[in-house]
């Protein structure tokens, strides 16, 4: 499993062959905070929205 990091917040990546798009979820937190890309710039801007948001 693959992560990224964003101001101090981490996500853990994964690949959703069937729908051909990465997906991941904030960890670390009490709450559930998914997002998802089909590309690696779309998700590494998700996740910066996520975060930001």
């Amino acid at each position: 499993m693959n992560t990224m990091t964003y101001r101090g917040y981490i996500a853990r990546v994964e690949y959703d062959n069937e729908d051909r798009i990465f997906v991941s979820h904030l960890a670390g937190i009490r709450d559930i905070v998914g997002f998802h890309g089909t590309s690696v710039n779309e998700l590494e801007s998700a996740f910066q929205e996520a975060v930001d948001h």
